[in-house]
């Protein structure tokens, strides 16, 4: 199969990328919403939210696992920070 190349355009603002350390996602039926949040308590703004079909949901954590794999490969295992909490008013249900 012959590979497709695609020519990415983005405007200099949106290259600069977003920062955020807080992860919320909803769901219906056709579509998974993924709100990525900057948190400094008290307050948490939105930085980005982004919608998709849960097809491509999907095949974002598959990419997303292998890109993880990948690192932990290359430079070790990621170990999770004993001050997380989920005490920041979100639920993980």
């Amino acid at each position: 199969m012959e590979e497709k190349k695609i020519q990415i355009k983005a405007k200099d603002e949106t290259l600069q990328g977003k920062y955020a350390n807080v992860l919320q996602v909803q769901h219906s039926k056709e579509e998974f919403v993924l709100d990525f949040l900057t948190m400094f308590p008290p307050v948490a703004n939105l930085s980005s939210r982004i919608i998709t079909s849960p097809g491509h949901y999907k095949r974002m954590i598959m990419a997303m696992q292998e890109n993880l794999k990948k690192y932990e490969d290359s430079f070790g295992k990621i170990e999770f920070s004993s001050e997380l909490n989920n005490d920041i008013g979100f639920s993980s249900k």
